[in-house]
């Protein structure tokens, strides 16, 4: 099995390059053609919300499918079998979530950003401050799991093995995201991710139906195989695989389990999906769209997971550069060759760019708007051209940013780096979230503790976690500073975020009931939400 690595490493370059230049190609069309209606900072921000709930859905699906969807669950179904499909599900249950508590309270109450709906009812510069260091954060994150799978995608499909050459491509997938969004803003981006999305749930449903072709049709047989192959045998059918070895690892599930859960409302680039629609029944729609979609892909994954450790092996797989994330493209090679390999990859890739361009368009809207307009100019601002040329300022040094951090965490799991960045939007989002929709007596100080504390424990934990230091898999093996024993820190972090809010908020005499009954009149009815749109 050896050799198929072998193989997939030395590949089709010439192949996968020319599906994914094909790819870029298009999609830069589109960009550009959509770049001629982006004039105005709704149009640059919201594309104008001019997209339909479907439309929305499609692309709420496409920006949410990110490559630990792809590359990193698939492989961690593939190793972990039982214990890597939990990821699949945390995901997905999380839409539950953003839909029946923030989707359509959230599009009626804002304009362009979270900081907009925070900053209703309280003082508007130091929330919106906090809300735009929360949204960075989390972009920044997310952003380092997406140029990691980048990264491991190169190494594996171009046979590239220095550290100079995998740099460089990581570097122009960084330069053609930086393209999408300068030119395109949101509706290129927006259209961007809907075929992208089509892309990604074709290909994978292709394969799926290969899989399960293999195995007459028969998903036993298909995990009857999987568990043959593998070293643990029944374990891959079981809990404990990952998670189960101590009582700390069984927390750290659980810990995991309620940051993907809570994460999804509180990520900065799927909010803003919301203000893409022209009305709240329309955000409603959309969520419902994404819902189903995701669905669906996921369970592709748990096919194309077991069909990688059935087929190709997980000593295969882990030995692959890559790792875990090498899953996905070694059953392509196995199932189709270069062909299915070539656009698979170019899939792969169309993924990575078409998030990090979502995520890139979001953390540069939320500086220039949050922070640019309504901090430091105190929204005395020329809305056509002053705030948008900040955005797109902002979006080149965040992609710069990227980049570098990509190269930096090129060797680790996309799924688990993405869980990080949502235990951030749980913790330090979230919960100043619904208070801010739901209690009356919250107020900015309670804000303010709640993000920048929740932010502050939450990257804290981290740093002094398992995953950084103190073993073969941390970011920094060589090194042991851990003293926090779990890897995932939303079991503590989240819960504190709440605490804090709450501590904040009654410990300050500021009252702001007069401004909650008129947020809540919006946010149920979008009674006046137009206006503040048109302002």
């Amino acid at each position: 099995m050896n050799t198929l690595a072998q193989s997939l490493e030395g590949g089709n370059p010439a192949l996968n390059i020319t599906i994914f230049g094909l790819f870029v190609a298009g999609t830069m069309v589109i960009v550009f053609r959509a770049s001629r209606n982006t004039k105005t900072a709704s149009d640059y921000y919201a594309a104008g919300r001019a997209f339909t709930g479907p439309q929305n859905g499609i692309a709420i699906s496409g920006d949410y499918l990110s490559a630990a969807s792809f590359l990193g669950i698939a492989g961690a179904i593939a190793v972990y079998g039982y214990d890597g499909f939990l990821y699949s599900i945390g995901f997905l249950v999380a839409w539950l979530v953003a839909l029946l508590l923030v989707a359509e309270l959230l599009r009626n109450t804002g304009k362009f950003t979270m900081g907009d709906v925070l900053a209703f009812r309280m003082r508007q510069r130091p929330v919106r401050a906090a809300a735009a260091t929360s949204t960075m954060a989390v972009s920044f994150f997310y952003l380092l799991a997406q140029m990691a799978g980048a990264g491991g995608l190169v190494s594996l499909l171009l046979g590239i093995e220095g550290e100079a050459g995998q740099s460089i491509v990581i570097a122009v997938v960084g330069a053609v995201m930086i393209v999408y969004v300068l030119v395109g803003g949101m509706k290129g981006t927006t259209w961007v991710q809907i075929i992208k999305a089509g892309l990604l749930i074709a290909g994978t449903a292709v394969m799926t139906v290969w899989v399960l072709g293999r195995f007459g049709l028969n998903l036993s047989s298909l995990l009857g195989a999987a568990v043959d192959s593998s070293a643990g045998g029944d374990s891959l059918l079981n809990p404990g695989a990952k998670y189960g070895a101590s009582e700390t690892s069984k927390l750290d599930f659980l810990s995991l389990g309620i940051a993907l859960v809570l994460g999804t409302a509180g990520l900065p680039h799927v909010l803003m999906r919301f203000y893409t629609v022209p009305t709240a029944k329309d955000a409603r729609r959309s969520v419902v769209w994404a819902i189903a979609l995701i669905g669906l892909f996921y369970l592709f994954t748990l096919v194309l997971g077991y069909g990688a450790a059935a087929l190709v092996g997980a000593d295969t797989i882990k030995n692959a550069p890559g790792s875990s994330n090498a899953a996905a493209p070694l059953l392509a090679q196995e199932l189709g060759g270069p062909l299915l390999l070539g656009f698979i990859a170019a899939v792969a890739f169309a993924t990575i760019l078409a998030v990090v361009a979502g995520l890139t368009i979001t953390a540069s809207a939320s500086f220039a708007h949050d922070v640019y307009a309504n901090v430091i100019k105190k929204g005395k601002v020329d809305s056509k051209n002053d705030e948008v040329r900040v955005a797109r300022i902002t979006a080149c040094v965040i992609g710069a940013v990227a980049i570098v951090g990509g190269i930096l965490a090129k060797d680790q799991n996309v799924a688990f780096l993405v869980a990080l960045a949502f235990a951030v939007a749980a913790s330090a989002n979230l919960p100043t979230l619904l208070y801010s929709l739901f209690w009356k007596r919250f107020n900015t100080r309670g804000a303010l503790w709640s993000m920048y504390g929740g932010l502050t424990l939450t990257i804290v934990l981290i740093v002094f976690s398992p995953a950084v230091s103190g073993s073969e898999s941390a970011m920094v093996p060589d090194a042991d500073f851990a003293w926090f024993p779990l890897s995932n820190p939303g079991l503590v972090s989240i819960p504190a975020s709440f605490f804090l809010g709450w501590l904040g908020t009654v410990l300050s005499k500021e009252h702001l009931e007069d401004k909650h009954r008129e947020m809540e009149v919006r946010s149920l009815t979008g009674a006046g939400s137009e206006k503040a749109v048109a302002h």
